[in-house]
């Protein structure tokens, strides 16, 4: 644990002159592998040597050759980290001068600990005597002493935190550069605090969108490229901006009256559509009616994969509503910040407003979901193409949400079965079914930007082995 005294007699200029020493360490590298391309490599792809031993050559030559172009990475991004280590070490040293000076000023001294205590020296023989007495002297003690506690420990959090970044700043994670434990060539952070930022994602998965949304967008490409899959499985793609509540008050409170006789009659015909839906191909219809009579009230997953599948309103709605109108405007977003990077690979997250649709009557999901709540969010990502064009894509999942209730002076058919609302929603007053909310996104789209804006064509995606109604899978989904 470091102590008050370290902190303010550190000598951080052994840090600027180590960030030195790496910049020239990287420079050396350099002129390495500039020689070593000319002298050695050269002589394995200028054609003159050719046979067997050339072709056992060249990669593990092509090897050696990145392997001294991640070293020169490697050695600048230390010697940024130092940098900025000495800059944030300052910053905090400062904070910790500033509140043992305000002790000071309130007539405290303090240790080379830190701990703060009164300073009788400052005061007369009678003050003193009273400030002896004083019941609250030994918290005023301790609480200055906590105040240059908190100022230190944030100077060791960020000590810690350098440590670790040059730990990730040396540690080769590509297993695919024909070296194993060599160096480092991953892209560099923006900056300390931007790594730090990087390595802090929430667990919370409700939190990992606005996390995402406050990073560089460099930094975003950096964390794409080396763990793309993983991130968007946590979350990154996820809607934030836009937040979903209960439209209406539904049926009112649950299980607020008790159930008659006519009511125990409805549910028996509920039961009936909930066991016969599947046999006249209403799956979604039928499982959602089976999650109300749980009466659990929990939230229902939506596979909007399968919605898309099966409903072409759906995908015609996310064309139209969604990608067509924003495609222009994410492709700048993308362009602009890419320009702005100088040159670098960038990830914007984009979001479009959510729009409320009403499916047309007669298909599965009018019965299944009807009117609901969409919107697409996702993630522009802009590189450099082999042509020096940029290249630029979207990556966007499709979001849905709803609430299962019932509306008074409506009805649905399903099958041979009429089911009124308001029965409905008597089993959700009663206590025999619960209202629950919906809510999903589909699996991951892609678009190709590069040369403008697209037709915002909705694949359909997989619904489930063959997607057919007889698929033994269909109608057994998740918290069925």
């Amino acid at each position: 644990m470091l102590t008050y005294h370290e902190v303010m007699t550190t000598d951080f200029g052994r840090l600027t002159t180590a960030a030195a020493a790496w910049d020239g360490m990287a420079d050396k590298f350099e002129t390495l592998e500039t020689t070593y391309e000319k002298k050695v490599q050269s002589t394995a792809t200028s054609g003159v040597w050719l046979g067997q031993a050339q072709q056992v050559a060249a990669p593990n030559f092509a090897v050696t050759r990145n392997e001294y172009n991640s070293a020169q990475i490697q050695a600048r991004t230390v010697a940024m980290l130092l940098r900025e280590a000495v800059t944030l070490f300052t910053e905090l040293r400062s904070k910790v001068k500033a509140a043992v000076d305000e002790a000071l000023g309130a007539g405290m001294k303090v240790s080379d600990g830190g701990v703060a205590s009164f300073d009788f020296s400052k005061v007369d023989p009678q003050e003193a005597g009273a400030i002896r007495h004083d019941p609250d002297l030994a918290e005023v003690e301790r609480s200055w002493t906590r105040r240059i506690q908190q100022a230190v420990d944030a100077f060791e959090e960020a000590d810690s935190g350098v440590k670790l970044a040059l730990i990730d700043a040396v540690t080769d994670t590509n297993f695919q550069d024909g070296t194993f434990g060599g160096f480092n060539g991953s892209r560099p952070y923006a900056s300390l605090k931007e790594a730090a930022a990087a390595e802090n994602m929430p667990k919370d998965r409700a939190k990992v969108a606005e996390w995402w949304s406050r990073l560089d967008p460099v930094t975003r490409a950096i964390l794409l490229e080396e763990r793309g899959e993983e991130l968007k499985k946590a979350g990154i793609l996820d809607a934030f901006k836009y937040q979903w509540e209960t439209p209406d008050p539904g049926a009112g409170p649950f299980g607020a009256e008790e159930p008659t006789a006519n009511d125990y009659w409805i549910l028996s015909q509920a039961k009936l559509i909930e066991g016969g839906g599947d046999a006249f191909g209403q799956n979604a219809a039928s499982r959602n009616m089976s999650h109300y009579l749980g009466a659990t009230g929990d939230p229902l997953n939506v596979d909007v994969d399968r919605f898309l599948h099966d409903e072409k309103q759906l995908r015609d709605s996310v064309r139209d509503n969604h990608l067509v109108p924003n495609q222009a405007a994410w492709r700048q977003q993308g362009l602009d910040a890419f320009e702005k990077s100088g040159g670098k690979p960038v990830a914007i997250p984009v979001e479009s407003g959510a729009f409320g649709q009403q499916l047309k009557p007669g298909t599965e999901w009018f019965h299944a979901i009807n009117a609901h709540q969409q919107n697409v969010s996702g993630v522009v990502t802009v590189t450099p193409g082999p042509d020096g064009k940029p290249k630029v894509s979207l990556d966007y999942q499709v979001n849905v949400w709803d609430r299962y209730n019932f509306d008074k002076g409506k009805s649905i058919d399903i099958g041979p079965w009429n089911i009124p609302d308001e029965d409905m929603a008597r089993l959700h007053k009663t206590g025999l079914a619960q209202e629950f909310d919906m809510r999903g996104s589909s699996s991951v789209r892609h678009q190709d930007l590069t040369d403008g804006p697209g037709p915002g064509v909705v694949p359909e995606a997989d619904p489930g082995r063959d997607g057919t109604r007889q698929d033994p899978e269909r109608g057994r989904e998740e918290n069925r």
